[in-house]
């Protein structure tokens, strides 16, 4: 009815007006608006704007953000806006296979923020020399909030870390009332004080004022800290078993969240209800019994062996999902785990942790790599039906797995 009395009311202003026309003309002013930057000042016009940490700590984000999206509606800022942001580093991989697993375990990133309609910033320079190792990834969440300020939440994944649930939805409305989301357990934090507590190697972090002046505090206890030796020596007598002697971001967290509780807490959220991080070890060697189990749903589910399009993707994991519960698989070793963190392998330098070995290491990768992958390339009509061999893909039937 409404685009019929648009039809009408244009042509006869311009009588060669078509329908197509009007239906391209309505539709075209959906999404951001790409083509053009108000002249009025912002943030960035400001000559003492530092992207960096250890110069001028930034203030009043929040307003100055706010009168950004005021200038930029079509960028107005919700709480599904996500950019993940990853990255490696400037040199090439001493480990021989190091590249090639940097290749697909980014390709395995921009995989899911594709189907999820996430955007994606691969770094691989230090942006803060002295900020290396655990450290080097706060001054790039700095410089990518003030870079978007669209962006409600940036999403950290470390690069050895895989994700294996490419229908799973990020939970954003659970966070609300939190700033800072990381895998972990208040009990083990509080009673034990255990270093295993939480894991800051994939975390999301809310685009506010709050969350740059935790940085601040966070990252004043890192290497470009000249007192950085005695944090290290600080969280070692607080954190029993924590092994390194340095000052880790994920022990310095901890020990904010013991040491300044009243400051921090309230706006944290530890999350133990999915695997925003799960180790590798306890994962790898039960994907193929999963895979099973996703089989047989889809063999009960007539409507879930449709085929669809990749842009149809989260309707149908939701109808999954929901399956899934109602049959009491929604549970851990039994759903996909969301991440599998291949902590302690070290894929680019080869310098894994002797409690493995790198033939563990890399049939880990592979397998979670190939079962993520056989998410993606089932929409595509394929599928690695060995999750050993990343090479080999096999087409899939119609009505697979009936």
């Amino acid at each position: 009815m409404a685009l019929s009395l648009v039809w009408v009311v244009l042509t006869f202003i311009n009588p060669s007006t078509s329908i197509d026309n009007i239906i391209t003309w309505s539709t075209g002013g959906c999404g951001p608006d790409l083509g053009s930057d108000p002249s009025e000042p912002t943030f960035y016009d400001d000559p003492n704007l530092s992207y960096a940490f250890g110069e001028e700590p930034m203030k009043d984000w929040d307003l100055k953000r706010r009168e950004w999206l005021k200038l930029h509606p079509s960028f107005a800022a919700s709480e599904e806006k996500v950019l993940l942001v990853t990255g490696s580093q400037p040199n090439v991989c001493k480990n021989p296979v190091g590249d090639h697993l940097q290749l697909r375990l980014f390709k395995n990133k921009v995989d899911y923020c594709r189907i999820h309609g996430h955007e994606i910033f691969y770094n691989n320079v230090l942006l803060n020399q002295k900020g290396t190792g655990f450290w080097a990834k706060y001054p790039l969440l700095r410089a990518s909030m003030l870079a978007h300020p669209e962006a409600e939440w940036i999403w950290w994944v470390d690069s050895d870390a895989v994700l294996t649930d490419m229908e799973f939805k990020l939970p954003l409305e659970r966070y609300k009332d939190h700033n800072l989301v990381v895998h972990g357990w208040w009990n083990m934090l509080y009673e034990e004080k255990s270093w295993t507590s939480l894991n800051a190697g994939v975390l999301l972090i809310r685009n506010c004022q709050w969350s740059m002046d935790l940085m601040e505090r966070w990252t004043s206890m890192g290497p470009q800290n000249p007192d950085h030796e005695k944090w290290g020596k600080a969280q070692k007598s607080l954190i029993k078993d924590k092994a390194y002697p340095g000052s880790d971001d994920q022990s310095a967290l901890i020990y904010l969240l013991i040491k300044e509780k009243d400051r921090w807490a309230d706006r944290i959220y530890l999350e133990s209800e999915y695997n925003l991080h799960g180790y590798w070890l306890g994962i790898v060697d039960g994907l193929d019994k999963i895979s099973k189990g996703y089989m047989e749903i889809d063999r009960e589910v007539d409507l879930l062996r449709r085929r669809h399009a990749e842009k149809m993707s989260l309707f149908y994991g939701a109808m999954r999902e929901k399956h899934m519960k109602d049959r009491g698989f929604w549970k851990e070793n039994v759903r996909r785990p969301f991440v599998t963190h291949f902590t302690g392998c070290e894929p680019c330098s080869g310098e894994h942790n002797s409690m493995y070995t790198w033939e563990a290491c890399w049939n880990g990768m592979q397998k979670a790599l190939n079962f993520a992958d056989n998410q993606v390339l089932s929409r595509f009509g394929f599928v690695h039906p060995d999750l050993l061999n990343s090479s080999l893909v096999s087409p899939l039937p119609f009505d697979f797995p009936a």
